[in-house]
């Protein structure tokens, strides 16, 4: 995104920034202070997710109870560990409680956590997305629930007052999947997408987006790098490059389809076979993968992570770094400062 440029002395962001954590991070008090500093430093949203630890949901009511302005975003909440009765009560609680700066995030998950956490067949996730995000609309619209299994029993609408316009982002790699989030979300929240790929892969999906719903409103694309700043630049490329190769090689094979795709496929086959025991902080990136790390990731010393992170502002529309897992607080507060939006102090008379 350029920086806005406006008449008049005003102050104006630099860039839209959101920060985002990985599911292995699990220590709640690092969320919750995680988000408090962004709120502070002016970043447009922070983004919790869920996997396999926390249950993010409470952790989301924290974090809106301690800050003012921030968004809050469950990124992401899977279709396969919910039903949609029970997350569009969710949504519309924590829409109530942030006075509005809550934002849905779905996705359809992996099959490791489908089937080997919540004990539920990995079976046409696409569809499943698709029936989820459907009725979680309609219930928010103040509909009776669409009933797929029991089309029998009488349909109860939510209990709330309807929140129609609740965004609703939708977490997409695959092809039926980032339609679908062009189709029915209001955002696009890809994950470990090549930086120079990512402007014409958004482009083709708003073209999509508009031929199949031409009076769609705003689409968010939320995206960005792993994100880490450190006095030694040795130091926090490693950390990035633990981050990488880990989701690369350990995710059930996911991003690594995803990654390949991109246009990284001898890459990305080089860092599996070099991480054959993978770690989320101990993993390797060979001499010839190099550019992965380069696309996936901004890292380095301060001023060296902001100008990284700067590249991203003309790929997505929320550059939204991610903070690696088990970061110690100095180096998430550090790399929290170097990303910041910066502020552009405009000449002029009002």
């Amino acid at each position: 995104m350029a920086h806005a440029a406006i008449p008049g002395g005003c102050i104006v962001t630099a860039g839209r920034r959101a920060v985002g954590v990985t599911p292995m991070e699990t220590r709640r008090d690092v969320l919750v202070a995680a988000a408090v500093l962004a709120d502070e430093l002016g970043y447009e949203a922070f983004a919790v997710p869920e996997g396999w630890g926390l249950d993010s949901t409470p952790v989301v009511a924290e974090i809106i109870l301690r800050t003012s302005q921030i968004t809050v975003a469950s990124a992401v909440l899977s279709v396969w560990g919910r039903t949609p009765a029970t997350l569009a009560m969710t949504a519309a609680t924590l829409h109530q409680m942030s006075a509005g700066r809550y934002v849905l995030g779905l996705g359809a998950s992996t099959p490791a956590l489908a089937e080997g956490f919540h004990d539920v067949p990995f079976a046409a996730p696409a569809r499943r997305l698709r029936e989820t995000v459907t009725s979680v609309r309609a219930l928010l619209r103040g509909e009776p629930a669409p009933l797929h299994r029991v089309p029998a029993a009488y349909p109860l609408r939510l209990g709330q007052p309807p929140v129609p316009d609740l965004p609703v982002w939708v977490a997409a790699l695959g092809p039926q999947s980032t339609a679908l989030a062009a189709e029915l979300g209001d955002g696009w929240i890809p994950a470990l997408v090549a930086r120079d790929q990512l402007p014409a892969w958004a482009a083709r999906l708003r073209a999509a987006r508009a031929a199949a719903v031409p009076d769609a409103g705003e689409w968010t694309v939320a995206a960005g790098p792993i994100t880490v700043a450190a006095a030694d630049s040795g130091e926090a490329r490693q950390v990035a490059a633990s981050c990488v190769a880990w989701y690369l090689s350990a995710m059930g094979g996911v991003y690594a389809r995803s990654v390949s795709d991109q246009g990284y496929p001898a890459e990305v086959a080089a860092i599996v076979a070099a991480n054959p025991r993978p770690s989320p902080r101990r993993g390797i990136i060979p001499p010839g993968a190099q550019e992965v790390l380069h696309q996936l990731a901004a890292c380095g010393a301060g001023a060296e992570v902001r100008e990284q992170v700067e590249r991203w502002d003309d790929a997505a529309d929320v550059t939204t770094i991610l903070l690696p897992p088990g970061l110690p607080w100095p180096a998430i507060e550090a790399t929290l400062r170097a990303a910041a939006p910066s502020k552009l102090a405009l000449s002029g008379a009002h």
